[in-house]
């Protein structure tokens, strides 16, 4: 039932078991980890901004999100795991123009059925974001 506190032990290999697609850029791995229900919540200012619900909305939204930035993962950092939500701290290098830039963002993940159903993305410099997205 997707209402149900999941448990630290699933919320952790939910958030590991993408942290392990999304650093090997298994992109069919990484779809497979979100819930047909995930919503997906950018803050900002950007034409990416807002809630993004459903899979085929946050995934257009992610898509979108990586053509207008370029954006590489350098690493994941920390995964963090409790009964409900987890973390994962990520360091991305985006592209500002030609002008590439490190970044670390944190998002915050609810698990349900073993899968990430919601997303809240924290970025290290909103303004920076908004900037290299634009409105």
């Amino acid at each position: 039932m997707a209402g149900q506190d999941p448990g630290e032990a699933a919320v952790r290999q939910a958030l590991a078991r993408y942290a392990a697609a999304w650093t090997s850029g298994n992109l069919a791995a990484i779809v497979t980890c979100y819930h047909d229900d995930f919503t997906l919540h950018y803050f900002g200012q950007s034409a990416l901004s807002g809630t993004h619900v459903g899979k085929p909305a946050a995934l257009k939204t992610l898509a979108a999100f990586s053509q207008r930035t370029r954006r590489k993962l350098m690493g994941v950092t920390e995964i963090l795991a409790g009964d409900r939500l987890g973390a994962i701290l990520a360091r991305e290098m985006l592209m500002q123009g030609e002008q590439p830039i490190e970044v670390d963002r944190l998002l915050l993940y609810r698990v349900a059925d073993g899968l990430l159903i919601e997303c809240w993305v924290y970025d290290q410099d909103q303004r920076l974001i908004d900037a290299i997205i634009g409105g």
